[in-house]
Parts: structure tokens; C-alpha cells; sequence
């Protein structure tokens, strides 16, 4: 059962199939009576599933397979639900009764349910029956040839595209001809072979740019040849058309041969000749792996231009020849307003005013992709020019599957990402359509929601996880999903979709009966059929949903956004395995009522919802995985919380008390934010126990702190002691808050040496950095909080040989201390470098070759003329020149007059600007009376501002008198 998948294509079939198998097992050995009937319905819904699955690959399956499939993935649903309430009605009256009456009592329900599944099973195989008999009996009327006329590929057309009609496409065309050729635009004979992958989403223009530089270059060339890919390309075919196109013979003359004889011929042909190639639209690797071969790449003056979707793709490209990678850019507002109107409208006609409101709000729906805008207008040119009508057609895209030309050619240049997906693939995007619009969805819970769905199980050696993050990175790499938010390791936390590609999601979800979305603007088909997966949405008005009207006993997964008047009660659900309501502040303790029943519930997301209370029925949950209760009023977990031994993360804000008995949850990996001292004395004792704990944050402030301070004394042993016990587990992260009276209880040595990021913040100061850090061999993230800083403080920290990100937050020991980093320090893998005010620091060649963030300040505290030393080092820039890979420099000054700020500032300004890598400069000028920032080449505003703000509240603590008479401005 560990594989078995819930799936789009095959509903609850392979999960089923575990089950069954269970049954049959010596566990429901006394079930005899239909050990027949469960394996002749075994073979059955084995024989459906391959079937299903084979189906689901083909793009334009027949109608009648259509019903046919979504009957049988409606019936392997409820035929799990079914089996699910048995196996726990069995296992329910399998605890031992206690006396003569409870033990007939328990007999006679043990016959009952044999009697109930074996009818229930004879019930299923008679529908599944039906169900094939009917298919069967309805295609055989169906004509016996089933020809179709041939489709005419819609990317292959924008290649005809009258130049006329282009918009936006000059600056990129100038772009990649930038990259092809030298700087004067000129093509050199002289210069190696150039490539250029252009990557970019369906529907970007990627094919139509390639091919107006194709146009604008080919003349300059001796042979050349442009070639779509496609998905599943025959390498013979595509190989045999290349030498068509570069020796100018007929494709007939092509002698087929082997892949081999054909590429030695195309090489032979290209050999001492200066070429341009475009591959168009390469969906995987080892497609190009072939086609590279063909290429000369010593020929001189030769290009080659590559398109593709994916990620992976461009890079393999990019690196067969040093070649650049060009990323795909959405049109810009002002030409997705010009190609609107070009095709909305004669060339001597405006946009009618009434309407212009509506097409702009189209335009940022389309968010500049050119497919989009064309396929809407295309759409709009056969609607009534009215504002009501538009305001229909902008709230319906994709999803109300128009079947306008136009939309057909946009759903098919998409549909061509999707059935490429695998199986598994389909599923993880598809159940992106629960979410609204214009989300950001977090990577961590979106994979949480992915498995409790049952879409990813453990496979041997790898975890749920961790093939939950593989699907998540393999859907940005198709560039089906975009990075929202990057974090300080460069992983991606948190993407969006597209507002068409999530149309066209859902408009497969609806297809397939996988999520049904309510809102006041739409409600999705089949409402009155069961509902699987459901989600609740307010809509961009602010209207809400007051009355839901469908069959929800069989809801797999509620998520509520927004506001909602009616959200529908617990008791209405049996078989919910996600409820999500987090930001949805309107529920409260009531809308708890009953969870006890969701026996098969893995994810409860509260969080920042109006919760004050969790009842004592929680503990009922037992296949529970995630609880999230962030942002709550939720004082304290009822007692039962420890009866939940599958929980693996457990969220919560520090001031939740945690009872006795939490060395009960053995599968806890994550537990955070845990205020130590609120809770029970035993607590400290038995998190030393939890020998899964992977992320852990303890907080040792509060107004909870005992009076007495043997207690503290107490509690800080305990808990160092639990943290000893942890030490010889894989712990991974470590992080204490207000953790100073910890810290200074004795030598603090006893954090896990497996952690790989440890976080000392709010107030747990230390005098120095500890010897100890240095034996954190695995450490890749490091935040401290010291006193003073200075150089042995340098050594101890460069010589961790995993560091990536280091941030000391601290004085120096003085303004005139000099803090050197030299090759011979360490920081061989630090990327980013984050120092509190010191005297100044100096990077002598070698040191820190990785860094590519550096945040640092000098704090000067005498008058300027008594730093000649401080001077110098500001003169030759610190040594930035000796950071070779150095991207953002983040500088502050503190100081006291404007002659010292302006000497600081010309000199970083002058390192920056003749640093080989021209890194972006933050200054920041922190004086008496003022704080300035001066940001040169600064790509990241917000980020800026964020760092700016923290600096202010620094230094209005630090100097609270210079703040007090100025409180009216």
C-alpha cells in the first residue's frame, strides 16, 4: 500500500487495490465467505487502472471513454470510502470487550460486518460490471472508421506571422541578435560557434521571436535550417529534414540509413561552413543529446538558436558550448494594450471608453502573455462590444471553455505541457486549482497537501517529502508554475501560476471531476454530482457564498479562502483527509464541532483563524500529520494532543502551553515555537525523547519566566539535557530566542553536531562566539548574537567547512580594531555575510571566493582625525576586489560628522563601481540626526527598504535620547 497513488487519471483505483489486498490478508482471515469476490473484483479494478492510465496519455480521447473514465474514477472513490468506514468498524470492535455481554455484543457486530461487506463487495463488482457492459454495448454503435482531419499545429502558424502584426518583439529580437553576434550587431567570421536557448512557458512567443531573428540573420549565412521538435519526435524524420535544409536537397533524397550515417552526413555537410540553425520547441535532454551532434562546434562564425519550455533543457543546451541562456519576458503592459487593440480593432479606431476599463483589466488577467491576448481578443471579437458582456468573458477565461477558434489554439499549445506531465505530474498541477488567483503558495505546505491527498508516498530510501519537493522543482522546470519567493539558499519557497495556465488547470480539474470551486462569480459543472475536492473562494468584490447546495459526505479536501457566510459544517463530512482554513478568520471554535469523526484526516491547517480552543476530540484523529494553529487565540493543547502518534509537524505560537506525554508523538519532526518555560517541568524531561525531532525552536522569554531562580536553573538543565539526548539523532535545525540566561548557565557545548542550522536571536547574547561552534561541522546557516567581535571570533567561524550563510549581529571590540580575512581563515563556501557595526574588516586575495552578499558597517565613535588607519582601509575599499564573486554589497556607517559619512561613501562607491562584477551598492549613513540610504545599481527596492527599517529601530535603540524630542515629526 505504500505505492499506492491517488491519482487524476485513476481516482482512488491503486489505493483500492492495497486495501483489497489487506482484506485478504491474515488480519480479515475470518472474512472467507468473500475471498472469492475480493479477488475476482482485484483483477477487475487492476485490468481498469492500466486501462485508465493508458487513457489519460492521449490528448483527444474518445467521448464515450471520457464517461466511461470519469464513471469509473467516481466509483473507485466511493468504493474506498466504503472500504475505509469497514476497516474501521472492524478494527473499532477489535478492542478486547470486558465482560460476557460485550463479548456477544462484539461477536454479533463481527457478523454483521462480515454479512455488510460481503453484500457491499457483491454491490461493487455488480456496478463495475455495468459500467464496462455499458461502454461496450454504446461504442460498438459508434461508426467503425473513426477518421479525423488533421490539425494543424497553432505554433507553427505564428512562424507566418506578417511582421506587421508583431508587437513588443524588437527589443528581444535586438537581444538575442546581441548575444549571436558582437557588439555592433555585425557576425564575425572570426568568432567560435554562439547558442542561445530561449526558455520560456507556452504560449510566451519563443517560437515566433527565434524566428524573426532566424529572418533577420539567415542572409549572413552559408546554409541554414529552422525545425520544430515537438514531443515525441522521430529522431530519423527530424535528422533526415536538418540535411534537407543544410545541403538543399530534397527530403525525398534523404536515404534514411541509420541515426548514426545521418549525422556523420549532416556534419559533413556543415563542416568549413558558417551555418545558423533553429531548433524549436526540444522537451527533454536526451533529444537534444542527439541533435547536438550534427553540429559542428568548431565551426567559425556559426550559430545555433534552441526554444524550449523547460529549464533543464536550457541549461544542457547552454553548456555544449558555452552558450546563454534567454529568459522569456512577458510583454510589457503598453504592448499588450497595443496588440489587443490591433486585433480588436481597425487600425484608425480607439478603444471605446466604456470599455477600456474591462480590456485593461483582461490585459492584466492575460498578465503579458502574447498567446493569451490573442486567443481573448479572438474571443472578443465575436461578442457584443458592451462593458457587461466583456466583464462576462474577462470573469470566464478558460474556465468556461469557450469554443471559440482562437481559445481552441490557446487550450492546444497548453495542452501539449500537460500530457507530457507523468501521471503523478498531472495530479500535483491539477490540485493547484484549489487555490485562488493571484496565490502565493509555499512550497513546504503545498507538498504537506500533496501527501496527505495520498498523490506521494515514501518509496523506499527517499521520502514522501523529499519526492514531494522532486515533483515541485520538475513543475518549475516545465515552467508551469513561476518562483514567488527565493530563500536565503537560493531554494525556491513559495510560487504562483499564471492566471491562464491556472485557468487551463482548472478547466482540466473540472474535466475530470478532480476540484470543485464555489464562489459568487462561478461555480464549477458537476456541483451536483459528489464532490471530491472543495473549495471555497470569496471573489475579488468581496461577495461571499451563502448557501452551498451538493452532496458532501464524500469531500476529500475542504479549503475555505477568503470570506465565506456559510462554511459547511464538520458533521457533513466523513471522509475529509485536508481541511484548510488558514486566513480565514471567520471560524471559530463551532466550526469544530465533530472532527472527531474525520478518522481519516492528515492535514488541519488553522492557522490566523479566529480558533481559541482545540476539543478534547482531537485526539481521535490518529492518521493526523500536520497541525498548524499559528495565529490562533489557542492558549493551550488539550491533553489528548498526545494521542496522535502519526503527527509529524506540530505548529504553534509560543505562548501555547504543551502537556505531559509529548514523548508519545514518536513521528514528530517538526516542533516550533515551544516557550519553555510555560510549559510543564516534565515537558523538558521528555523532549529529549522525540528521536525523530528534525526542526526545533525553543523560547526562553516571555512573562512566564519563573521567579525563582533555582527553577530557571532547573528548567535550563533539563532542557540542555534533552538537547544532549538530541545530539544523537539528525537534527537539522536549532533555533533559541531570548536564550542569554540559558546560554550563560555553564558551558553550553551540547547542540547536535548533525544540525545544519543553528539561530541564536532575540536577546541571546553571548560574550564572544563560542569555541564550541567549531566542531558544527554540518553547519550551513549560522545567526549570532555577541557582545564583541573580533578577529579569533574570524578564525572560529571560517573554519566550518559547510558554512553558507553567516550573520553575527554585535559591536566590535572598538572603532580602532581591524578585522583581517585572509585565504588562510576559511569561509570556502560562504555565500552570504551579514556583520553588526565593527571597526572595519579587510579581505586579502583568496578569502571568502564564494560570497556573493556582504552586509558590514563601520562604527566610528571619536572625531574622524584620530582614524588615519580607518582612513586607508575605507581608500583601497576594504579589499572588495578580492571577493571575486561579490553581487550585493550592503553598507552602513556610523558616525558623527558629514566630512567622515562623505569620505566612507566615495570610497565604497569607487570599490563598487570598479569591482570586475559592478556590485549593487546599499549605503547606509547613520549620523546624529539622520539616516540616509544612497542604493546604486539596486535591483531589489523592497528588500532595500525592509533592511533600511530594521537599521532604523537598531539605531533608535541604541541612541534612544535623539528620539524622544522629535516624536511630533
Amino acid at each position: 500500500m505504500e505505492g499506492a497513488l491517488v491519482s487524476a487519471a485513476a481516482g482512488a483505483l491503486r489505493p483500492i487495490l492495497g486495501k483489497l489486498s489487506a482484506l485478504l490478508g491474515d488480519e480479515y482471515m475470518r472474512f472467507k465467505s468473500v475471498r472469492k469476490e475480493i479477488k475476482s473484483l482485484t483483477h477487475e479494478l487492476a485490468a481498469m487502472d492500466a486501462f485508465l492510465l493508458k487513457m489519460s496519455e492521449e490528448e483527444e480521447p474518445d467521448v464515450q471513454d471520457k464517461v466511461w473514465m470519469n464513471e469509473v474514477r467516481e466509483l473507485s472513490y466511493d468504493m474506498e470510502d466504503t472500504i475505509d468506514d469497514f476497516m474501521k468498524h472492524v478494527d473499532d470492535k477489535d478492542t478486547k470487550p470486558a465482560g460476557f455481554m460485550d463479548k456477544i455484543k462484539s461477536s454479533l457486530g463481527k457478523m454483521k460486518a462480515q454479512h455488510r461487506i460481503g453484500s457491499e463487495i457483491q454491490e461493487l463488482k455488480k456496478q463495475i460490471t455495468e459500467v464496462g457492459d455499458r461502454n461496450e454495448r454504446y461504442k460498438q454503435h459508434e461508426a467503425s472508421s473513426n477518421t479525423r482531419n488533421a490539425v494543424v499545429d497553432p505554433r507553427a502558424l505564428s512562424i507566418f506571422e506578417q511582421a506587421s502584426k508583431l508587437v513588443g518583439i524588437d527589443k528581444p529580437k535586438l537581444e538575442i541578435i546581441k548575444l549571436l553576434t558582437e557588439q555592433d550587431g555585425c557576425v564575425s567570421e572570426k568568432q567560435q560557434l554562439k547558442l542561445v536557448s530561449i526558455v520560456g512557458c507556452g504560449g510566451m512567443g519563443k517560437t515566433t521571436l527565434a524566428n524573426q531573428v532566424y529572418e533577420d540573420l539567415k542572409g549572413k549565412f552559408e546554409c541554414g535550417a529552422f525545425l520544430s521538435v515537438s514531443r515525441n519526435p522521430n529522431m530519423m524524420n527530424l535528422l533526415r529534414t536538418i540535411l534537407s535544409e543544410v545541403s538543399g536537397q530534397d527530403y525525398a533524397n534523404t536515404k534514411a540509413g541509420s541515426i548514426q550515417q545521418l549525422i556523420s552526413k549532416i556534419i559533413y555537410v556543415l563542416a568549413n561552413k558558417r551555418y545558423f540553425v533553429v531548433v524549436d520547441d526540444i522537451w527533454d535532454v536526451d533529444t537534444w543529446d542527439v541533435i547536438k551532434c550534427a553540429f559542428p562546434m568548431t565551426s567559425s562564425g556559426s550559430i545555433v538558436i534552441t526554444t524550449t519550455r523547460m529549464n533543464d533543457v536550457a541549461e544542457s543546451c547552454q553548456s555544449s558550448c558555452s552558450g546563454s541562456i534567454y529568459n522569456m519576458r512577458p510583454l510589457e503592459m503598453v504592448h499588450s494594450r497595443q496588440l489587443f487593440h490591433i486585433r480588436l480593432f481597425n487600425s484608425n479606431e480607439d478603444c471605446p471608453s466604456q470599455l477600456q476599463k474591462v480590456s485593461d483589466a483582461i490585459l492584466r488577467k492575460c498578465a503579458g502573455l502574447p498567446l493569451a491576448i490573442i486567443a481573448i481578443s479572438g474571443l472578443l471579437a465575436t461578442t457584443e462590444r458592451t462593458e457587461c458582456m466583456w466583464n462576462k468573458v474577462k470573469d470566464s477565461i478558460g474556465r468556461a471553455l469557450e469554443r471559440n477558434r482562437s481559445v481552441e489554439a490557446m487550450i492546444k499549445i497548453l495542452s501539449l505541457s500537460y500530457f507530457d506531465l507523468p501521471p503523478d505530474l498531472k495530479t500535483c498541477l491539477l490540485y493547484l486549482s484549489i487555490f485562488p488567483e493571484d496565490s502565493i503558495i509555499e512550497k513546504e505546505a503545498l507538498i504537506w497537501r500533496w501527501i496527505a491527498e495520498g498523490f506521494i508516498h515514501r518509496d523506499g530510501r527517499y521520502t514522501a517529502h523529499w519526492l514531494g519537493e522532486r515533483c515541485f522543482n520538475e513543475l518549475l522546470n516545465r515552467s508551469l508554475i513561476q518562483v514567488a519567493s527565493i530563500n536565503e539558499y537560493g531554494e525556491v519557497e513559495s510560487c504562483r501560476v499564471h492566471d491562464i495556465i491556472l485557468d487551463f488547470i482548472v478547466s482540466k480539474s473540472i474535466e475530470e471531476s478532480f476540484v470543485t470551486q464555489v464562489s459568487m462569480q462561478y461555480i464549477a459543472r458537476g456541483t451536483q454530482s459528489k464532490v471530491r475536492r472543495l473549495s471555497l473562494q470569496v471573489d475579488e468584490d468581496g461577495n461571499s457564498i451563502r448557501k452551498i447546495d451538493m452532496v458532501l459526505s464524500h469531500v476529500r479536501s475542504l479549503n475555505v479562502s477568503g470570506y465565506s457566510m456559510e462554511i459547511p459544517p464538520l458533521g457533513k463530512f466523513g471522509h475529509l483527509r485536508v481541511v484548510d482554513h488558514e486566513f480565514c478568520h471567520q471560524v471559530v471554535n463551532s466550526h469544530l464541532i465533530n472532527i472527531g469523526r474525520l478518522f481519516q484526516l492528515r492535514h488541519l491547517n488553522l492557522g490566523w483563524t479566529g480558533i481559541s480552543e482545540l476539543p478534547e476530540e482531537i485526539g481521535h484523529l490518529k492518521c493526523l500529520e500536520m497541525l498548524d494553529i499559528r495565529g490562533t487565540n489557542v492558549q493551550e493543547l488539550p491533553a489528548t494532543i498526545v494521542n496522535l502518534g502519526r503527527l509529524v509537524y506540530l505548529l504553534h505560537d509560543s505562548s501555547v502551553k504543551i502537556p505531559n506525554g509529548i514523548e508519545n508523538l514518536q513521528a514528530l519532526e517538526k516542533l516550533e515555537e515551544v516557550n519553555v518555560y510555560r510549559q510543564p517541568f516534565k515537558f523538558c524531561r521528555e523532549l529529549g525523547q522525540l528521536q525523530n525531532v528534525r526542526v526545533l525552536a525553543l523560547d526562553f522569554g516571555g512573562d512566564s519566566i519563573p521567579s525563582q531562580e533555582n527553577v530557571v536553573m532547573e528548567y535550563n538543565e533539563a532542557i540542555a539535557s534533552s538537547l544532549r539526548k538530541l545530539g544523537g539523532h539528525m537534527m537539522s535545525s536549532l533555533t533559541l530566542s531570548n536564550a542569554t540566561t540559558f546560554l550563560r548557565q555553564g558551558p553550553f557545548c551540547h547542540v547536535p553536531l548533525s544540525v545544519q542550522e543553528l539561530i541564536m536571536t532575540k536577546n541571546s547574547h553571548m560574550p564572544q562566539v563560542p569555541k564550541w561552534v567549531s566542531s558544527l561541522v554540518n553547519l550551513q546557516l549560522l545567526r549570532l548574537e555577541v557582545y564583541e567581535f573580533g578577529q579569533e571570533d574570524v578564525c572560529i567561524l571560517g573554519s566550518l567547512p559547510a558554512l553558507l550563510i553567516l550573520e553575527v549581529t554585535g559591536m566590535g571590540k572598538g572603532s580602532d580594531t581591524s578585522l583581517t580575512v585572509s585565504r588562510n581563515v576559511g569561509f570556502r563556501c560562504l555565500k552570504k555575510f551579514s556583520l553588526g557595526a565593527c571597526g572595519w574588516m579587510v579581505f586579502e586575495a583568496g578569502s571568502m571566493p564564494k560570497l556573493e552578499k556582504l552586509e558590514t558597517g563601520i562604527q566610528f565613535n571619536k572625531q574622524p582625525e584620530s582614524h588615519t588607519a580607518s582612513g586607508n582601509a575605507l581608500d583601497i575599499g576594504m579589499g572588495l576586489g578580492n571577493l571575486p564573486s561579490l553581487i550585493t554589497l550592503k553598507f552602513s556607517i556610523y558616525a558623527w560628522d558629514d566630512s567622515t559619512l562623505a569620505a566612507a561613501q566615495a570610497a565604497m562607491e569607487r570599490a563598487a563601481v570598479t569591482h570586475p562584477n559592478r556590485p549593487t551598492l546599499i549605503f547606509q549613513k547613520i549620523g546624529t540626526s539622520r539616516i540616509e540610504v544612497r542604493t546604486i545599481k539596486s535591483q531589489d527596492f523592497t528588500y532595500s527598504m525592509i533592511f533600511l527599517l530594521n537599521l532604523l529601530a537598531h539605531h533608535m535603540f541604541m541612541f534612544p535620547s535623539q528620539y524622544k524630542a522629535t516624536s511630533s515629526s
